[in-house]
Formats: structure tokens, sequence, C-alpha cells
């Protein structure tokens, strides 16, 4: 390893230690971890770069990052474990468990529609604040009384926040506990691991600071320049939520710079946790760790029936991305290991997935934002070589 990255990278991997290095050329600026296992087995575990630009504090082994929507995949997984225990049906109405929910036309919207981005309501009609965000009770009650923006289950569309308070409130009616709180008790006291929906507030100063690269800016501009006045632009309304959050999701201190942020449960974009952690949750999904096997592989055949692909509701340019009952699957859009991955990818360039034909789990996080990214890309291309080449051994 350079004087850029450190940690340790086993033998035969290191094209994959090679591929994180490169990640950092032209981003001198830039903090970043990568985490991969196979079989259960750290093969990778690499940091490097620095935690805030605002001090040139280096990111350290247990730094904390802001996931985005790796979280969606966190939430696929509590989701998945309650159909797996018999407590969630992906075919029934959701206002079987919500019965609020059945409100403005919504009383056939299924729960897959919602993990799958069908369910017509991937941006609010109404404008939120960011004190809003942060009253679990004021948003879900909000969506509970919003008209579907198209026939619910007849298209997707990307539901970029709205996802989370969704899917969130129906753990929370099937459980009892905040998704936060749910997530804390199935899936990361028992690996052992620290990741958070919901930051507690003494672990902040762990966090890095999120800085929005060159590549995001500019499509942000680019977005901003095509919009047609007195048009509702809904796929930004879907990450803005109306104003509560910049285009870019941060700014400064705003955004998911935020603490209240951190601090507050946001199931679809708002995870916290250091890549060592995603990694070990994803491989926990297809191999033991530590005696935890999070999902069984008929959960699995499941969970990773196809319910979105193909073009959007709102138009959108190819490639498009695939998804199954909340899961990222492997995609034109976000190519994984194989064609059998499951995870997801989060705003800016994180990315996690599982593996079930190599028994991998992968995380790389980032807190220099980008559009245009082939960061993680290239580091999933360098483990596919090691992989194949230690299968074909």
């Amino acid at each position: 390893m350079t004087a850029v990255t450190s940690g340790t990278v086993a033998a035969g991997f290191e094209p994959v230690g090679e591929a994180f290095e490169r990640a950092f050329a032209g981003h001198e600026r830039m903090g970043a971890a990568l985490a991969v296992r196979v079989g259960g087995v750290p093969v990778v575990d690499l940091h490097g770069g620095v935690r805030d630009v605002r001090t040139g504090e280096p990111w350290q082994h247990d730094t904390l990052n802001v996931v985005f929507s790796c979280t969606k995949g966190l939430t696929a997984v509590l989701a998945a474990r309650l159909v797996q225990e018999g407590r969630l049906d992906y075919h029934a109405p959701v206002a079987d468990y919500w019965p609020e929910f059945a409100q403005a036309g919504k009383q056939k919207v299924l729960v897959r529609h919602v993990l799958g981005h069908r369910s017509g309501l991937n941006a609010p009609v109404r404008d939120f604040s960011t004190d809003d965000l942060l009253d679990w009770s004021t948003v879900t009650t909000a969506l509970a009384e919003q008209a579907p923006l198209w026939q619910p289950g007849y298209a997707y569309a990307y539901h970029a926040i709205t996802q989370g308070w969704l899917a969130g409130e129906i753990i929370r009616r099937v459980t009892g506990m905040s998704p936060g709180a749910y997530f804390a008790e199935a899936v990361a006291r028992p690996l052992g691991v620290e990741a958070w929906i919901g930051l507690p507030a003494e672990l902040e100063p762990r966090v890095s600071h999120l800085t929005v690269g060159q590549t995001l800016h500019a499509l942000i501009d680019t977005q901003a320049a095509a919009r047609v006045p007195g048009v509702i632009d809904w796929p930004e309304r879907a990450m803005t939520l109306g104003g509560a959050l910049p285009a870019a999701l941060v700014s400064d201190d705003g955004g998911f710079n935020d603490p209240r942020l951190h601090a507050a449960e946001f199931p679809a974009a708002g995870g916290i946790a250091t890549a060592r952690a995603l990694a070990t949750i994803w491989s926990s999904t297809v191999v033991s760790e530590g005696g935890v096997r999070l999902l069984d592989d008929d959960t699995l055949d499941e969970a990773l029936r196809v319910q979105s692909d193909g073009h959007p509701f709102f138009s959108a340019p190819p490639p498009w991305p695939r998804w199954g009952m909340g899961f990222q699957l492997d995609s034109a859009a976000r190519r994984y290991l194989t064609a059998a991955s499951f995870g997801h990818d989060g705003a800016g360039g994180q990315v996690a997935f599982a593996d079930p034909v190599h028994e991998v789990g992968f995380a790389f996080v980032t807190n220099v934002m980008e559009a245009d990214d082939p960061r993680a890309t290239s580091i999933i291309d360098a483990l596919r070589r090691c992989v194949l080449e230690r299968a074909a051994a």
C-alpha cells in the first residue's frame, strides 16, 4: 500500500487493493474505505484519505460514512427477515398492516409495490421542510393521505427518499419498533457491526464530512438548465422533497452533513456505517457470519424476483436499473460481481452488495460525491478477475 491507504489485502486480491488506490486519483482530498469478505473471511480491509476536508483529519479504520441509498438495501433485508419469519407478505396490501394508508385510491397498493418503486408515491405533492423530515409521523401521515402520481403497480419510478418512510412504516406496524431499532435488534447487534439507521449522538464526531465533486456539480447544473418553467420535475422533487434537501443531498453544513439528519431515521438514504460493517451485513445474507445467517435461500429466491426494470414512468435515458423486493439487482446501470449479485448503491459513489455465487460481501464508501463515477465499478471489475482466477485455481 502507498501512503494514501492503510489496511490489509489477502494474497491473490492485490489487484483489488491497487484499484482502491487508483480511486484516489484526481481526488486528493477524498476519504474512502473498502471491505470485501469471501466465504465469511475478510480478504480486503482498506481505508485512506481525509475524513474532513475542513480540518484535514485523516480517515481512520473506524470512520463512519453516510451511505445514502445503500440504506434501501438494509431496509430490504429487514423486510425479507419479516417475510422469512411469516410476519410480512410481499403480496399483501400495505393497508393490511397500515390501515390509514388506504386513502386516496391506495387500497390495492401492495407491499411489493412499495419495495419495487411502483407505489406511485416517489415524491410528495406538498413541500416538506427540514424540520418536517425530523418528525416521522408528519411525513408518514402526509404520504398516507396523498394520492398516487400514477396507477400503483402499473409502472415504476425511483422512490429516492419516500421509500424509506413507506417501507419503514410497514416495518414499524409489523414489529412495533422503529425501523432503526429493529435494524439494531435484527442485524447490527447479532453481527456486532457498526451500522445505524439513526445515529447515537455520541458517535457523531466519527462521521465523515461529505463534499460534492465536479461531476455531480455539473450534472445538477445540467438538470437545472433543462427544466421547463412551471412544469414539476418529479424525479428532482423525489430527491429534494420540495426544498427540504439540497439537490446534491448535501451542502457544507446542511442536508446529510446535518447532525440532526444523522440522528433521525431515514430508512431510504440515512444509514451510517463503516465499510467493514456493510460488507459483513451483506456477507451474512449468503453465508454464516459468526453463526449468523440473516436470510435463507428460499427467502432470497422470493426477495430477488424482478419487480421493476426497463423504462421508468418518468422518462430517463438508459441504462436503467432493476429491483427485486427492495434489493437492487445486477443490471447495465449497476454492474455487480455476477448476474446473481444483489445489494444497493448510494448517491455519490457508495456501493454495497452480496454475491451468492462467490460468497462475497462487498462495500465501498466515500465522502466525495460524484455522478460520473468509475471508482467502485473499477474495484468490482478487479474483484471479479480475482475471484474468477481463484475459482479456476
